[in-house]
């Protein structure tokens, strides 16, 4: 099992590093540039920087876990249809972005609408299908919710696709995050006697490994809402397939939090007309207070790290 996911690991990270070199000058040619929010002054010498970069390296990944994947289970399945389908609304709304010139790609009731109906079907899938046992992080314990996981189910899709989508903001940030999260995701499933989650979580680490190095700063090609709700979807589905929805939390913080200050400003400013913070999500507040986009992506990704190997003490 240690050979397929060094394996997988490693080819996904060829075809991804591939891929993304391939695919940068097309998207150039093609003129899939950013557009660059306006009061993101740090950002204003961006425009124009290709996206969609999800592109290149989730189909990367979603080839080496195919590749070397010997126990193709259903759930298996279950997981790369909903990265795929979140790639391809998050291409949509890159594309609309692209030929309206500005940010705004799809509406905001549209992008619910579909997270809402992926999130049903794939809750209502964990519940016919019986996954519906919560593991309890830090411990061997678990038990099942039944029925509960579906409004459970719901929540967690919704969670967590938007808070890595608020989360890819600077350069590296979201991927290098994204990365760590998979790979103690999957050590996680595998110390718990999972067999295909570890694949599909090697294939994902090797290709946001392989993309880094086109995404670092300054940042040669973004992820784009393509990549960002793809690997939201990915993660999701990973976690509650597994039984392990309560450690996203853990080893998603840095996203949770991104997600958390992004409601506490606006509930704030609605009420009082004044701000908590300096800009939300919490990584442009950062930026705000002087520090710079790889410092800031790199105390991300430690910490995302460093929660995602507390979550292997109780088999060590």
């Amino acid at each position: 099992m240690t050979r397929d996911l060094l394996f997988c690991f490693l080819v996904s990270f060829a075809l991804s590093l591939l891929l993304c070199a391939a695919a940068i000058p097309l998207l150039r040619r093609l003129g899939a540039g950013q557009n660059i929010l306006g009061y993101v002054k740090e950002h204003r010498d961006k425009g124009g920087t290709p996206t969609m970069g999800g592109l290149a390296f989730v189909p990367a990944a979603a080839v080496a876990a195919l590749l070397f994947c010997r126990d193709r289970d259903k759930p298996f399945f279950v997981a790369l249809a909903v990265g795929a389908g979140y790639l391809l609304v998050g291409f949509l709304d890159d594309l609309l972005k692209k030929r309206r010139k500005e940010n705004l790609g799809l509406k905001p009731y549209q992008k619910v609408l579909f997270q809402l109906a992926v999130a049903v079907i794939a809750s209502l899938y964990c519940c016919l299908e019986g996954l519906t046992v919560l593991r309890i992080p830090y411990t061997r314990l678990s038990f099942d919710i039944g029925w509960g996981m579906l409004p459970l189910g719901i929540f967690v899709f919704l969670a967590t696709v938007n808070s890595v989508n608020l989360t890819d903001g600077l350069d590296g940030l979201a991927a290098s995050s994204s990365a760590f999260f998979f790979l103690f995701s999957g050590a996680l499933v595998l110390l718990q006697g999972g067999r295909s989650f570890p694949v599909l979580c090697s294939a994902l680490t090797g290709a946001l490994a392989a993309y880094l190095i086109f995404n670092t700063s300054r940042a040669s090609v973004f992820m784009g809402d393509t990549g960002s709700l793809s690997l939201g979807g990915f993660a999701a589905s990973i976690a509650l397939f597994s039984g392990n929805a309560l450690a996203v939390p853990v080893a998603g913080a840095v996203f949770v939090l991104s997600s958390i200050s992004v409601i506490v400003q606006v509930i704030y400013y609605k009420k009082t007309g004044r701000r908590v913070f300096l800009m939300a999500p919490l990584h442009h507040h950062f930026q705000e207070k002087g520090y710079s986009e790889a410092k800031i992506s790199y105390a991300y990704a430690a910490a995302t790290a460093v929660l995602g190997a507390t979550l292997l003490i109780p088999f060590a």
